[in-house]
């Protein structure tokens, strides 16, 4: 729900987890890269299931159709809704993009 306050927009995000957090202004998304080449891509898998196996497959067709592009998969600790702050660190101090993957 966007609403529009003295100091420009504003956004009401929910937790899913059912507990006020806030108000947050928008932010923008990181800038987009110009290429994958020679990048590393984090696909990361949220524990939603059948995500691990689809991010499996994605990692193949990396490796089939952009072989240089260099992806490591990861499964976040805890389930969806949990925080993983090392697997963050990790991902920002050695990665250049994240896949969010979600199976079903």
């Amino acid at each position: 729900m966007l609403q529009t306050t003295a100091q420009g927009l504003s956004c009401t995000v929910l937790d899913p987890r059912g507990r006020p957090t806030g108000v947050f202004a928008p932010t923008s998304m990181a800038p987009r890269l110009d290429t994958l080449n020679g990048k590393t891509l984090y696909l990361v898998d949220v524990g939603f299931g059948g995500g691990y196996e689809f991010l499996e497959e994605v990692v193949g067709w990396f490796s089939r159709n952009l072989p240089a592009v260099k992806t490591l998969l990861r499964r976040k600790r805890g389930n969806m809704f949990l925080d993983d702050p090392e697997l963050w660190a990790e991902v920002k101090d050695k990665g250049h993009a994240v896949l969010f993957g979600v199976g079903g």
